[in-house]
């Protein structure tokens, strides 16, 4: 029985089939279909197979490359396919079993070798049917990030946004065509760059330097209060340090900010994990809407908004998300029925965190930790007023802080 894969995704770069391995060219000759972009697909002379392009939307073509399982079919991608590319899709459709991946150096390995950068101390990031406001989040003077432009306009648009956010000074380099008989770079500043229209396949090397009035954000939790756009219903920076701590952003986790006012702390969870993910509900328009604001502004577009009123809402939640990893109750510790329908749609093995102010909620977390085994925490923070030599404090509300559990 012959259990070779079927499927075979094989990395091709601008250097065409002179830049592929003798098997990916065995393979591309046995293959009776040829899927891939147009680019791609003219890199191999016509002959027997068929040949099928990319369809919007992508789950047309996985649907075609499905009905011709084991039969040899060859994808063709760009450089390496597990790099923001097609095999992440097809992985995760067909299973790696039925599969077989033969990558060649990517635009971000060859960009790295252009340049002499240390692959490990390099950011990625795609803005390739992405959001600008991703970036935002990775503006940190000192790092260095190389971004695969969508087109040949991503490069002064990635200009403009680094002059607004105060990093106008940092350089650029746009490799156009890398690898291949037409590459090209140019360089330039963000201040410098201008309009510039570049082709349409070009990697952006960006090198973060803040100018003199730049406020650098660290991705560390706990960014100034100020950071964030709000009516003074946001959980403050101490206890919002406090409060992720306890939360435990991990890779892959859903996170559900119930109450979220401002939306700092599920903000925060998606710039510590870029791989995670969080929903935040809100009742109020208004403030769902500064969320939204913010969440672009500090770099998680992805950020999840949802209007209404907790609890009521979380059946309709559950039906377009996964139950949460983590969930932090910030807001409506005291009405009726609240934590425990919090406690309800968390997954088991999940953590629960809610803060309370009044004694009327400290005492229901007490009660409710009581119950299931877990943990308080009292946060008493206290602030020295300006003008007074430091010897003049302003003491803020202390917050009960409950942490639980759900047992698996």
């Amino acid at each position: 029985m012959n259990n070779a894969p079927w499927l075979s995704i094989i990395g091709i770069g601008e250097d065409g089939l002179d830049g592929i391995s003798s098997p990916a060219r065995a393979l591309i000759e046995e293959a009776t279909t040829l899927v891939g972009g147009e680019r791609h697909l003219a890199f191999v002379p016509d002959g027997a197979a068929e040949r099928l392009t990319w369809e919007s939307p992508l789950s047309k073509t996985l649907d075609a490359i499905a009905a011709r399982k084991n039969t040899p079919v060859v994808v063709l991608a760009s450089g390496d396919p597990m790099q923001y590319g097609i095999g992440v899709a097809l992985t995760k459709r067909f299973g790696i079993e039925d599969i077989r991946i033969l990558p060649v150096a990517s635009a971000v390995s060859l960009a790295c070798a252009r340049l002499g950068w240390d692959m490990a101390e390099t950011e990625v990031l795609t803005l390739h049917g992405r959001p600008l406001a991703l970036l935002y989040a990775r503006l940190r003077p000192g790092a260095r990030t190389l971004i695969l432009s969508e087109d040949g306009e991503t490069p002064a648009q990635v200009a403009g946004a680094l002059i607004n956010e105060g990093y106008g000074q940092s350089p650029m380099t746009v490799f156009e065509h890398l690898g291949g008989e037409k590459e090209n770079r140019r360089k330039a500043t963000a201040h410098s760059w201008g309009e510039q229209k570049c082709a349409d396949l070009n990697i952006i090397a960006l090198e973060c330097r803040a100018d003199d009035d730049a406020r650098p954000l660290p991705l560390v939790p706990g960014l100034a209060d100020d950071a964030f756009l709000h009516d003074g219903q946001i959980t403050k920076r101490v206890v919002r340090a406090a409060t992720l701590a306890a939360l435990m952003p991990l890779p892959r986790t859903l996170l559900w900010d119930v109450g979220a006012g401002a939306g700092s702390v599920a903000i925060e969870w998606l710039r510590a994990e870029p791989t995670a993910r969080a929903v935040a509900f809100e009742r109020g328009p208004a403030r769902a809407e500064r969320i939204t604001e913010n969440a672009t502004r500090l770099g998680v577009p992805r950020l999840h908004i949802i209007t209404g009123e907790a609890p009521t809402i979380f059946a309709q939640a559950l039906k377009d998300s996964a139950s949460p990893d983590a969930l932090f109750l910030g807001g409506g510790v005291s009405i009726p029925g609240m934590i425990e329908a919090c406690w309800s749609v968390l997954k088991p093995g999940g953590r629960l965190v809610a803060n309370a102010v009044t004694e009327k909620s400290a005492a229901l977390l007490t009660a409710f930790a009581d119950k299931h085994h877990g943990s308080l925490t009292r946060i008493a923070v206290s602030h020295a007023l300006p003008g007074t030599n430091q010897s003049d404090w302003q003491d803020r509300l202390p917050v009960t802080q409950l942490f639980v559990e759900k047992p698996q």
